[in-house]
């Protein structure tokens, strides 16, 4: 699966759900390994969106300190 075309909402949805599925202990071990290792990846993908809109934020209030 291709991370960066997701939106936030899209890859914290489907991290949220690898999660509970993990915590279910339902899964294999192969299966659970796999989903942490895509959960570590959409984890990190959504703290870069995250810092990104953090810095648009922050570029906002630099150039237009009045509003």
């Amino acid at each position: 699966m291709d991370t960066d075309k997701l939106t936030f909402e899209e890859a914290y949805r489907q991290l949220t759900e690898l999660v509970k599925k993990m915590e279910s202990g339902e899964m294999p071990l192969a299966d659970s390994v796999a989903a942490y290792e895509q959960g570590i990846k959409l984890k990190a993908y959504c703290e870069q969106l995250l810092k990104e809109a953090e810095l648009k934020i922050e570029t906002l209030k630099i150039t237009n300190p009045n509003e």
